[in-house]
């Protein structure tokens, strides 16, 4: 039997699904990429046009999709708060038709289909660190909900396809993820103070930076969902996939200062509405079942995305929303 696999990543011309992508294309699988370009780029996935196993398809997930194929990673949505908020029942929608949509596919096609999960399913959360165990503190009609309760319904949707039509389900819950290809105006943290230190701007920060989270480089995060869906299948999840260093806020801004060597000034400015104040992930699950952990610390992984973004021209990238 052959083991080249047809493999589908919606949203694999994003900051994490064009890495995936490089990695199973690498492996000699047949990968088919979709993605609506809404915060990607095509840039991210060019060097793999020429590639005879890899096929790029323009394509919104909330629409129905038919393919043959025999895995689905799906990372399809809006990840960031500038950018999910742009469009709230647009990114409800993305969560759920879309995950309605392959979830139908992989029945039919009887797939294997990994959901990109969120630590944000845990909101604001009252236990730290966060294990899968706990149900989180969710505002559900706060200005976040559209993609913490869109990626809450997409679980309780992969759950339901896996007890009830016997579908092959995989659920990892990703924390924050950084690394080269992020966009530089998706307004997460990283890229903001990376992008500001190097222009020689102040550097932005809400409240007075007490507020903690843990930075898993990319490679790390791409590794843990190609071992989850190569893993038993009597293991769907979810299970946290990111990195339990706890750092500041203040912390990551004076560490970007320190390698880009750069002489911006620290603002401060007002806390968003239900901005989590601790975030860091409880590992043990991923550690057990997958053998995973993090291996790439967070000031080596910083250089290396500082240095891709002093390599890129940022007039080439447009700003997906109006809100960066």
């Amino acid at each position: 039997m052959s083991s080249i696999k047809r493999i589908l990543v919606t949203g694999g011309a994003g900051f994490l699904g064009s890495h995936l992508c490089e990695r199973l294309v690498a492996a000699g699988h047949d990968v088919i990429c979709v993605d609506n370009f809404f915060t990607s780029q095509k840039s991210n996935v060019a060097s793999l046009l020429t590639a005879p196993n890899f096929e790029l398809v323009r394509h919104d997930i909330i629409h129905p999709l038919w393919l043959e194929v025999d895995e689905i990673y799906n990372l399809a949505c809006p990840a960031s708060p500038g950018h999910y908020q742009y469009n709230p029942i647009k990114t409800m929608k993305t969560s759920v038709m879309g995950a309605i949509n392959l979830l139908g596919m992989a029945r039919r096609c009887r797939a294997k289909v990994l959901q990109a999960s969120t630590s944000e399913v845990y909101g604001d959360p009252e236990v730290h660190p966060q294990p899968e165990s706990y149900r989180g503190s969710v505002n559900p009609i706060g200005p976040r909900a559209c993609y913490d309760e869109g990626k809450r319904a997409a679980e309780t949707l992969f759950m339901d396809y896996h007890r009830h039509n016997g579908v092959n389900v995989r659920i990892v819950r990703i924390f924050n993820t950084y690394g080269p290809r992020m966009h530089p105006f998706d307004g997460r943290v990283v890229s903001n103070f990376i992008r500001q230190a190097l222009a020689g701007e102040p550097i932005t920060i809400f409240g007075a930076g007490n507020q903690t989270r843990s930075f898993c480089y990319r490679d790390d995060l791409v590794e843990a969902m190609i071992r989850m869906m190569n893993g038993p299948d009597e293991f769907v999840g979810p299970v946290n996939i990111g990195n339990p260093g706890e750092f500041t806020i203040r912390q990551l801004a004076d560490l970007i200062l320190e390698l880009t060597g750069s002489r911006s000034q620290v603002v401060e400015k007002p806390l968003p509405v239900d901005d989590p104040e601790r975030r860091r992930p409880d590992i043990a699950l991923a550690r057990e079942r997958l053998g995973w952990e993090p291996r790439v610390p967070l000031r080596e992984g910083l250089a290396k995305t500082i240095d891709w973004f002093r390599s890129i021209r940022l007039e080439e990238f447009r700003a997906p929303t109006p809100n960066y």
